[in-house]
């Protein structure tokens, strides 16, 4: 019996990644803690031709989806592995630069279920700078979340885009989420 309802953020993961010819090849992944909402847009147009005084025709095109993440705060690894900020190691300080190359990354997540939670995998996501705000603290102290854009889009070879687990996944593929990126037997080329 599958889940009837879900709520709940949590287990965010990212993994970077290489490609050599046509071969993805995923870092461990690392948490991201302080998840707060997650929330992704499909990007594509409904294509629609009508003919004969009807809808003859359409047809959706998955461009994969615009992402929103709210954490409480950026990790420093994340800027570095994803956003392509350098961290100077005699004084330990963070620079953004202008011409900094945002990397490539895998992006795993959780909702709760009612019955079990259901584990996600985006495999081909690029992260924009994350918006910097913050206000005054007045007489209670409100955490003020960072958010995160992303675009999650189709890998090369196989045009994977997000996979997720269901009531019929195998215990064994259920509790190796987190330790690699999944991916079916023979990799992302298939």
């Amino acid at each position: 019996m599958g889940n009837k309802v879900q709520f709940g953020l949590k287990n965010v993961h990212y993994a970077p990644y290489t490609v050599e010819g046509d071969v993805i090849t995923y870092e461990t992944p690392i948490a991201i803690s302080g998840a707060v909402n997650l929330t992704l847009t499909p990007r594509g147009e409904l294509t629609e031709f009508y003919a004969d005084n009807m809808l003859y025709y359409s047809a959706a095109a998955n461009d994969g989806y615009d992402g929103t993440l709210s954490i409480a705060a950026i990790p420093e690894q994340f800027a570095i592995d994803a956003l392509g900020e350098v961290k100077d190691e005699q004084d330990g300080v963070l620079t953004e630069k202008a011409d900094a190359k945002p990397k490539q990354f895998a992006l795993m997540f959780e909702f709760d279920g009612d019955v079990k939670a259901t584990r996600h995998v985006l495999y081909n996501c690029s992260a924009n700078r994350p918006t910097i705000a913050g206000e005054t603290t007045t007489s209670t102290k409100e955490p003020q979340p960072n958010e995160l854009t992303f675009i999650a889009s189709a890998r090369p070879g196989d045009l994977a885009v997000k996979t997720k687990t269901t009531a019929d996944t195998t215990a064994e593929v259920y509790n190796a989420w987190y330790d690699a990126v999944y991916e079916k037997s023979g990799g992302s080329g298939e």
